[in-house]
């Protein structure tokens, strides 16, 4: 139950927690620790089964002999080691408890004690608990020869504030360093180079040049050892010898690609497809097959060929858009269409010393060709909607079917044709015939030039609610339908606000429910079953998979009204009225904008069908490649089905043919539930660390973004980071970092919506107009800054947000 903590190394972190772990590493590596033993998590685990009070004696006598051997009655520190602590993703930085300056065997037995009972800390266990940690931890104790410091504190090897990983930050003050990490003093704070060139520092401080350069360069071999940028404990002792005592990962620094050289620009897919989490890597792959129907456009705005992969941040590298004047102003707009405020960052970085402009008119400076129009296939499509939209759903039916595998097939069979069909499915938005879909856009912006002097561009905009044949509006009509078959059901209705959700969905999938709601709940998953929240990734279950969400968005629509059909009717009335604003002596114009307004209503619901057709392509995909999973669990390959979600195809190929994935798939789990924890992704990262800040336009105590949506509506703000059993009161204000196709039943019942990224064409604020809900979205820090309670007004015209009263 006791080690020397040399000893430590290589010992499950469950047996001697993770500070011990870490400094037995760094001792075998050969930094300068000092010496001391661990007593382990098994010392522990005995005190809670015998339920003892008093030690057992040959624990308590084992303990005092490992202290007198190491420090013969002198000073020590008796530090708790816990199982969940100075993890990759969560530090637990201070919340189990270190005693310095113990002495005596005694102080030495009552500190270890004080030490376990930290573990049910009430700052522990709300820390735990906001990090999902998942379990409950063991606890070791170390007991160190105490360093009599002269001068002690924390080394960053990089920036924790800005993320630079080119800067180094040191915090000192004389005496012991828990006086810095408690926070009771103010310390000396250094801004080093990569280096350890002084950078900012206090006039006499209480480190010379030469002992902030033994740290900077000892940091520098802690964060290679390790892998990852430090959080370092450190004491120099009277004789200026320097000592370690704790390094671990800074936890909050956003991964980063690797890259050499000058500084580079990326954008991040994630936020650009309106996911807040990492991909899995079968979705990775999937991604990157999608995007390569796009890449000679991507290419000519400045965008890498190629997606960079770090933990599943998705990234492109966006260097050469930003530095081609010619290329910028597009890439910028392009950038802020569907996930603002990135492209104004672009425009930013564009007047950044770092990223110095090519050449005008240079090879890299090559503007990117206009897209032809073909106003022959427009004008046919407004002239003829209905049949141009037929057109369009018959060659998508043609495709979608082509890709349903077989029923009777080996797994081998199974996994060809998945690789067969892959690029077909993938790239089935870019294949889809796009004049009508263009036709839908570029008919309100024409009505808007015709219009001009006598209707804004949110009155335009208003037109636009409630729009049919949108798969997505349709999606949450037939939630709400349900919804409402439900209502009128008391002993339904009541089981539905009295079960858990995840409880409904096992009794949906046995077809236990009532038939009001087993019906119902079966036909929306039988045309929308292929949706989810974060649903372009590939390797998220489906709703079909696991209808949980579907029943706790039910108990959210409780509460709706059916606003969709008002505000169809309500535009047709707007069209009117707007077109007979224009004199009698331009009636020609009145009557081609109001020719152009309903053409464009009746085609503008193609926006969202490239999206459906893909997620349909998806759920066949996914129900083949599952089944190839289950013959790779039989032979023992894969602990579980959707193990095959964490591979790429080729990796599935291997394990079909004997190679056993189940350690791999287990650390990529591992992985992907640690990014999955973070709470911001960036939309513009540079390759330094730093996350370029956007220049706010907005009045003091207000935020200001994009105005996405039309109308204004005061109200208490709801954030939600997951939409997934959220809930959402009539007239509340839905905020949230991003939104997909899979939160839009939410807008079923929100008052406003407010995202940090989004544009003018994305999913969720397309959806938003349809439901006539006013929404502002690239707020920067909106989830943040807007606590749930606070009452603000939403300007969906002017894209600001108001704040008022505080949150009762």
């Amino acid at each position: 139950m006791i080690l020397q903590l040399a000893e430590a190394r290589g010992c499950p972190r469950d047996l001697v927690g993770g500070k011990a772990a870490n400094l037995a590493e760094m001792i075998s590596a050969g930094f300068p620790v000092p010496e001391g033993f661990c007593i382990t998590t098994a010392a522990y685990r005995q005190i809670l089964a015998d339920g003892a009070a008093p030690l057992p004696a040959r624990l308590e006598t084992g303990i005092v002999e490992a202290y007198e051997r190491l420090s013969r009655g002198g000073p020590v520190a008796v530090r708790s080691s816990s199982t969940a602590e100075d993890l990759p993703d969560a530090s637990f930085a201070g919340q189990y408890d270190t005693f310095l300056g113990v002495r005596g065997a005694d102080e030495v037995i009552a500190a270890v004690r004080r030490c376990w009972a930290s573990l049910w800390s009430d700052r522990a266990t709300r820390y735990r608990e906001a990090h999902d940690t998942g379990h409950v931890p063991g606890i070791a104790v170390i007991v160190q020869r105490l360093v009599e410091a002269e001068c002690a504190g924390v080394l960053y090897t990089a920036n924790p504030v800005s993320g630079k990983r080119s800067e180094i930050v040191v915090d000192a003050a004389p005496g012991l360093g828990e006086a810095v990490v408690s926070g009771a003093v103010t310390p000396d704070h250094y801004r080093l180079s990569g280096k350890g060139a002084i950078v900012e520092g206090p006039g006499e401080g209480c480190l010379t040049p030469s002992r902030l350069g033994d740290l900077a360069s000892v940091g520098r071999r802690l964060e290679k050892h390790f892998g990852a940028p430090q959080d370092v404990e450190w004491a120099f002792d009277g004789d200026g010898e320097l000592w370690l005592t704790q390094s671990r990962h800074i936890t909050t620094l956003f991964p980063v690609p690797e890259t050499a050289g000058e500084p580079r620009a990326y954008w991040s897919v994630n936020v650009y497809q309106g996911i807040n989490r990492p991909f899995t890597p079968m979705g990775a792959s999937m991604i990157r097959e999608r995007q390569r129907g796009m890449a000679t456009y991507m290419s000519a705005l400045g965008f890498s060929d190629e997606i960079v992969d770090v933990d599943g941040w998705l990234f492109w590298d966006i260097t050469d858009g930003v530095r081609s004047p010619a290329k910028r102003p597009k890439m910028a707009a392009f950038m802020d269409s569907l996930a603002a405020p990135s492209g104004r960052l672009v425009e930013q970085l564009g007047r950044d010393q770092r990223f110095p402009s090519v050449p005008p008119g240079s090879d890299e400076d090559t503007p990117p060709e206009n897209r032809r129009r073909r106003w022959d296939r427009m004008i046919a499509a407004w002239l003829l909607p209905d049949q141009a939209r037929a057109r369009v759903v018959h060659d998508a039916e043609r495709r979608i079917a082509a890709f349903t595998g077989p029923d009777d097939a080996t797994a081998w069979q199974r996994l060809s044709f998945v690789e067969s069909i892959r690029g077909d499915v993938c790239r089935i938005e870019a294949n889809l015939p796009r004049d009508a879909n263009t036709a839908g856009a570029v008919g309100g912006q024409l009505a808007g030039r015709l219009l001009r002097g006598y209707v804004d561009e949110a009155e335009i905009a208003a037109v636009f609610r409630g729009i049919p044949h949108n798969p997505t509006t349709e999606m949450d009509l037939a939630l709400w339908r349900t919804g409402e078959s439900i209502r009128r059901d008391d002993e339904a209705r009541r089981l539905l606000l009295d079960t858990a959700p995840d409880e409904l969905a096992a009794k949906q999938l046995a077809g236990a429910l009532p038939d009001v709601i087993q019906h119902g709940v079966a036909a929306f998953l039988t045309d929308y079953g292929c949706r989810a929240t974060s649903e372009i990734d590939f390797g998220v279950p489906r709703w079909a998979d696991d209808p949980e969400p579907v029943f706790a968005m039910l108990v959210n629509l409780l509460s709706a009204e059916a606003r969709f059909e008002s505000t169809a009717a309500a535009a047709e009335t707007r069209i009117v009225e707007l077109t007979r604003r224009l004199p009698v002596t331009k009636a020609h114009r009145a009557i081609l904008a109001r020719f152009l307004l309903r053409r464009s209503r009746r085609l503008r619901g193609l926006r969202e069908f490239p999206k459906f057709c893909l997620m349909r392509g998806f759920a066949a995909l996914r129900k083949q490649l599952l089944l190839v999973g289950e013959e790779i669990v039989q032979a023992e390959r894969l602990g579980r089905a959707d193990d095959v979600m964490f591979l790429d195809l080729a990796e599935v190929r291997e394990a079909l043919d004997g190679r056993d994935f189940r350690a791999i798939v287990a650390r990529r789990r591992e992985v992907w539930e640690r990014e999955a924890r973070r709470p911001q992704v960036p939309s513009v990262l540079l390759s330094d660390g730093t996350v370029p800040a956007l220049e706010s336009d907005a009045g003091e105590g207000d935020l200001a973004g994009l105005a996405a949506a039309a109308g204004v509506v005061t109200g208490r703000a709801r954030v939600v980071r997951d939409p997934d059993g959220a809930r959402i009161e009539p007239g509340e204000i839905l905020v949230a970092a991003t939104t997909d196709p899979g939160w839009t039943p939410l807008f079923l019942t929100a008052a406003a919506l407010v995202t940090e990224t989004g544009g003018m064409i994305s999913h969720g604020t397309t959806v938003a107009r349809e439901h006539g809900i006013p929404a502002v979205v690239g707020v920067p820090g909106a989830t943040t800054l807007i606590t749930t309670g606070r009452v603000i007004t939403v300007d969906g015209s002017a894209g600001t947000i108001t704040f008022g009263e505080e949150h009762r």
